[in-house]
């Protein structure tokens, strides 16, 4: 068996990422209610009673909202570096002591048998952070929530198997649209989210085109659709040379339902 990754869904109304292993099973945030988190899992066969670990990248309320709930419910442990179970404490609620797990930003760990690297990254939020997690010779990276990609986090990403990269907005649609002008500042900031664009730049520098998976992730309802998303990116890998039909699978995820589960 290798490692299976599924989105369970992404957007700005929540997020909630699926990683199984041999011995393994685990979240990445949890940003929907507790039913609507077990009714995802149930649509692809897993029991949350089965879910070893839930990481958290930071402690907006669309990646934290079922965290605490599934955590009580399900006696299950959860891994947060120290400023983020501070901001997120009363948001996610009373959580036993001994399944609240602190790591620190740039640390590597072991969970079972899945290998895992945190790094920074950049919103405003208390200590945001991306992981990228091992399995044998498949590495998956998780990148959601940042305005910008720094050299640092593309030398840590680069090389993965399969790439969760945020697509947040068209630029365009976001300056013309109807959001108020420090909520469209925000989100254009280096703090803020990455455009369809910055994501298809950052794609086309890291991607090798030996087949990896690209999962365009956190688009916005409002200043978004997936076709321009998957466009935009698109143009930009084939402008470096990469065949999107041959060299890579470039796909969505959706604010409402899962991707497929991807067996890597």
């Amino acid at each position: 068996m290798g490692v299976k990754f599924c989105s369970l869904s992404s957007g700005s109304s929540g997020n909630c990422q699926y990683i199984e292993t041999r011995k393994t099973r685990l979240l990445i945030d949890g940003g929907f209610s507790g039913i609507r988190i077990e009714k995802l899992l149930s649509s692809i066969d897993v029991c949350p009673t089965t879910i070893d670990y839930i990481l958290v990248t930071h402690e907006h309320i669309d990646h934290v909202k079922g965290v605490g709930v599934l955590s009580r419910r399900y006696d299950i442990p959860i891994l947060a570096n120290e400023k983020t179970w501070q901001a997120m404490n009363k948001t996610i609620g009373e959580i036993k002591s001994k399944n609240i797990r602190i790591i620190k930003t740039g640390d590597d760990f072991d969970l079972d048998d899945l290998g895992i690297d945190t790094f920074k990254v950049h919103h405003d939020a208390a200590e945001p952070i991306g992981y990228c997690f091992y399995y044998k010779d498949t590495k998956i990276s998780i990148i959601t929530d940042t305005g910008w990609v720094c050299d640092d986090m593309k030398s840590n990403i680069k090389g993965s198997s399969l790439y969760f990269m945020e697509s947040n907005h068209d630029v365009d649609m976001l300056k013309e649209g109807s959001y108020p002008w420090y909520l469209k500042q925000r989100i254009l900031s280096t703090e803020g989210h990455l455009s369809n664009a910055h994501a298809g730049e950052i794609l086309s520098e890291v991607l090798n085109g030996d087949g990896e998976i690209v999962l365009l992730a956190h688009l916005s309802e409002e200043n978004n659709t997936p076709t321009l998303a998957h466009s935009t990116v698109k143009d930009y890998i084939k402008g470096y040379g990469i065949n999107i039909d041959k060299d890579i699978s470039l796909g969505l995820t959706y604010k409402d339902r899962t991707t497929k589960v991807y067996n890597l």
